[in-house]
């Protein structure tokens, strides 16, 4: 099936006879070789060189709409199936070249496999365009990445508030309602976002879905270590479902949050349609719940990376 996909040099001419550019043409030529590249961890390049040659041949988008790559495929990157990992800096780089300028002061970084593609391409035009940030970190994960990256960390108690937030999800409904938590951070997470002016989701196209429950089963949430136990209790009770205390994998026990707290993830009927700002809520009232997973009404707008090496941008309300 992957040959079928490779567009034969001779072609690219009957495709110019068709009122379309050879600049057009070339650029169908690289989606296809992006399609088709592998893995980054396989092909032995930075993640930092593929993010600074997505970024260089994106092209803007508009809401509602996908962009494609034009330009040349990434040097150095064999054929063969297109990568996740390709999909993820599509998204970071799109969403820092469309909601980063120079009146931008203050950024959130979220936490993630995903964000760390923004962050690179964030701190390149910090080097690039002499842009000045502050990044506001929503992790230990994402206060490393800062530094790293040679950007200037801020926090909220300095900044009082954010002019943008970037930061990945676990699964993304068409109305943007989300759900994140995945690595235990969502508390600092929600909170950075929450006192933002504009919040931007990014994530490859696993996690796009027309309802919440078909990429991601369960909603995490932080609870206080005293109350696990009737905290899981009250969930099966008053909203059916299970709930698990999740465990490490690398340590003995259960996870422990930046906040040092536990994390409940609670699996619910999914059989049952669900209001999720009422279950959001109804999971918020219950003492000793620190925060959950879900995120209703806050994203503004998500950038996802496509298998056709597109990116798709969605304002929520699923405009």
């Amino acid at each position: 099936m992957l040959q079928n996909l490779f567009i034969p040099a001779r072609s690219l001419a009957s495709v110019a006879n068709h009122s379309t550019s050879v600049r057009q043409a070339a650029g169908q030529l690289c989606i296809v070789q992006l399609l088709t590249s592998r893995t980054l961890q396989t092909t032995g390049h930075s993640h930092s060189t593929l993010v600074r040659h997505l970024a260089r041949h994106l092209a803007p988008t508009q809401s509602g709409s996908r962009s494609f790559l034009t330009g040349p495929p990434a040097p150095g990157h064999n054929t063969s199936a297109m990568s996740v990992e390709a999909a993820k800096a599509l998204a970071g780089a799109a969403a820092v070249n469309n909601h980063v300028n120079g009146a931008t002061k203050v950024v959130g970084i979220g936490s993630g496999s995903t964000i760390v593609y923004a962050v690179q391409r964030l701190a390149e035009r910090v080097k690039e365009e002499g842009l000045e940030v502050r990044c506001v970190p929503t992790s230990f994960q994402a206060r490393q990445l800062i530094l790293q990256h040679g950007l200037v960390l801020g926090d909220l108690e300095i900044e009082g508030k954010i002019d943008v937030t970037i930061d990945g999800c676990d699964e993304a409904d068409r109305d943007l309602t989300l759900i994140k938590g995945g690595g235990g951070c969502q508390t600092q997470e929600k909170i950075v976002a929450e006192y933002s002016d504009t919040f931007i989701v990014i994530a490859d196209y696993r996690k796009d879905s027309v309802k919440l429950g078909q990429a991601w089963k369960y909603i995490p949430i932080e609870v206080v270590p005293m109350a696990y136990r009737p905290v899981m209790a009250r969930l099966g009770d008053q909203l059916g479902g299970r709930a698990e205390l999740r465990m490490a994998k690398a340590k003995a026990g259960p996870v422990v949050t930046d906040n040092g707290n536990l994390i409940v993830d609670w699996y619910w009927d999914q059989g049952r349609e669900m209001n999720w700002r009422e279950v959001n809520t109804i999971i918020q009232c219950m003492a000793g719940v620190v925060e959950t997973g879900l995120f209703v009404g806050m994203a503004d707008k998500a950038y996802f990376g496509m298998e056709d090496g597109s990116v798709m941008d969605r304002c929520r309300g699923g405009q």
